[in-house]
């Protein structure tokens, strides 16, 4: 029990140590050369996949009378999209910037939507479920519309035109943020004795996530191993994601204490669908922005645990 009770407590430094361990493993193992050919494609079913999943599995608990529109939700929304959508035209006005490898990380940190486990995360930190659910479906409504309408200028598709290119990303974007919650909404009213018995299953998504977080970690693992930018570069998106993660922690919390929700607010800012955000990184910017995506799932996860330790040993004292 004491073991099992460990793994729950600590899921999530488990995962990013089993997702970069595997990577090595993997490439390492004989036994796994005749798969090697697939993987990438493999990693590229499953991973949108598993976001559909854990969005849905989120969604089918909301009970849509108990959503509130707060203020402090506009706050965070004005503050992810206006640091994304400056970001973005800064890169969109200096197009041969020498930082735009570390520019564009810094925009897939702070547009990515809250974490799918957010939550459960907020929920055993005393926070409210309710809220951080309001406002995980609010900044996924956003990021679906500003990534498609952002990203094809910022990181323009030689191969095709900006119109073209926002249509493919949509097409790509918009399964995973709102066709879960629509999908969701239609079973509550269709199939509520399904919704009813996947929502008892409270902890599934945040299990679910700790996976798709492995597998994340993996893949940003491989790009760090095969990627030709510098030491410098990698050094830099090292900083950047780690600045994002304390700076929208930190000012999530302080909103949130002005409106009485301080736990809340953080979780809502700070802790990041991660996976979401390495699938962006390496779908349509570089595989190395990515790289961003993956240290920032780092750093929020050692945020949450050592919140959660904290946490659980002002409980118990």
């Amino acid at each position: 029990m004491k073991t099992i009770q460990f793994i729950k407590n600590w899921a999530l430094i488990i995962a990013i140590i089993v997702g970069i361990l595997s990577y090595f493993i993997y490439v390492n193992v004989p036994l796994f050369d005749p798969t090697r050919p697939y993987a990438m494609t493999v990693v590229r079913w499953v991973q949108p996949m598993l976001i559909f999943t854990m969005l849905f599995l989120t969604f089918c608990k909301i009970d849509a009378r108990s959503l509130r529109l707060r203020r402090w939700h506009l706050w965070l929304l004005l503050l992810q999209c206006g640091l994304f959508t400056t970001i973005g035209v800064v890169l969109i006005m200096l197009p041969h910037s020498g930082l735009r490898v570390v520019l564009e990380g810094a925009m897939i940190c702070l547009i990515c939507p809250t974490a799918t486990a957010g939550a459960v995360i907020t929920r055993r930190l005393g926070g409210d479920v309710n809220n951080i659910t309001t406002y995980t479906i609010l900044i996924n409504l956003a990021a679906a519309l500003l990534i498609p309408s952002l990203v094809p200028l910022v990181h323009p598709n030689p191969s095709m035109g900006v119109v073209t290119s926002a249509l493919l990303i949509l097409g790509k974007v918009f399964p995973l943020l709102l066709l879960p919650l629509i999908t969701a909404l239609l079973a509550k009213k269709y199939l509520p004795s399904l919704t009813e018995n996947l929502a008892r299953y409270q902890d599934l998504s945040f299990y679910l996530w700790a996976i798709a977080l492995a597998l994340a970690l993996t893949v940003t693992t491989r790009s760090i191993v095969h990627t030709e930018v510098s030491a410098s570069t990698l050094l830099w998106l090292v900083v950047i994601s780690l600045i994002c993660c304390v700076m929208q922690f930190y000012i999530g919390r302080r909103i949130g204490a002005r409106y009485g929700d301080t736990v809340t607010a953080g979780q809502s800012l700070g802790q990041k669908n991660t996976v979401l955000a390495i699938w962006v990184g390496y779908t349509f910017f570089t595989p190395v922005t990515a790289v961003a995506g993956g240290f920032y799932s780092i750093w929020h996860n050692v945020i949450n645990s050592y919140q959660l330790y904290k946490h659980r040993h002002n409980v118990n004292s």
